[in-house]
């Protein structure tokens, strides 16, 4: 008897945003497994709060709060083991992962480690790319447009080789870099074409223009997009 794996896109927070799909994965689980940061609670599962069960099996993957990737990887190895038991006990677990598995997601590490041995299936979600984009009625590409997806760790280099190059673009996992890009994205010219939101779909969810930003106090979940055009309909 041989069970199966669901990567589970759950979405960038609201859980009307979860799909049919995800839905039913969820319901239908033998298994609930998420990664959680240590002492931290898990997004992913806060998200499908209301449709997990008592009757169901849960399973967090702590993850180690570490700039080194090796710990977080050793964490993702032991949890594909453990898995892979459940596995071939003939058990359907449902992997949660915030926005979608395969777009800086989490589930790409199990992926990695299962898929070659037992049946894995995908279930795309609703990223907080595309949900900051309609939070800020600001489409992120037209016509011919090169949109780039730039993570906010990358150095002044990089990020400016590459916002110099793109029509629009979203800044991701701005964090503690917040002031860091601001001050570049000043330089190129750029801020007024600019919107900062966190929290995408949260009740707790706030847009606002990058200067009135305090830069101390930026979440992980935020994200600034840009078009050089100010309205990709232009």
């Amino acid at each position: 008897m041989t069970g199966a794996l669901f990567g589970v896109g759950v979405g960038p927070g609201d859980p009307e945003l979860i799909t049919l799909k995800a839905l039913r994965c969820i319901e239908t689980a033998d298994i609930i497994t998420y990664p959680k940061l240590e002492d931290t609670p898990s997004f992913a599962r806060a998200i499908v709060e209301e449709f997990v069960t008592d009757s169901q099996e849960e399973f967090p993957i702590t993850i180690p709060m570490l700039v080194d990737p090796e710990p977080a990887q050793k964490a993702y190895a032991a949890a594909a083991k453990a898995i892979a038991k459940k596995l071939e006990q003939g058990k359907v677990v449902t992997a949660l992962c915030e926005g979608d598995p395969f777009f800086y997601g989490s589930f790409q590490f199990l992926f990695s480690r299962l898929a070659i041995s037992h049946r894995v299936e995908i279930v795309p979600g609703v990223s907080s790319l595309m949900s900051c984009a309609a939070s800020t009625s600001m489409p992120l590409s037209a016509r011919n447009d090169i949109l780039t997806i730039l993570p906010a760790p990358l150095n002044n280099e990089k990020l400016c080789a590459r916002l110099e190059d793109t029509d629009a673009a979203a800044i991701i996992k701005i964090g503690r870099h917040f002031n860091r890009v601001h001050e570049l994205i000043q330089t190129l010219g750029l801020e007024k074409h600019a919107r900062y939101i966190e929290r995408s779909t949260l009740p707790t969810e706030r847009i606002l223009p990058l200067d009135s930003v305090d830069g101390n106090k930026v979440p992980y979940f935020s994200m600034i997009l840009i078009h050089k055009r100010g309205e990709a309909w232009q």
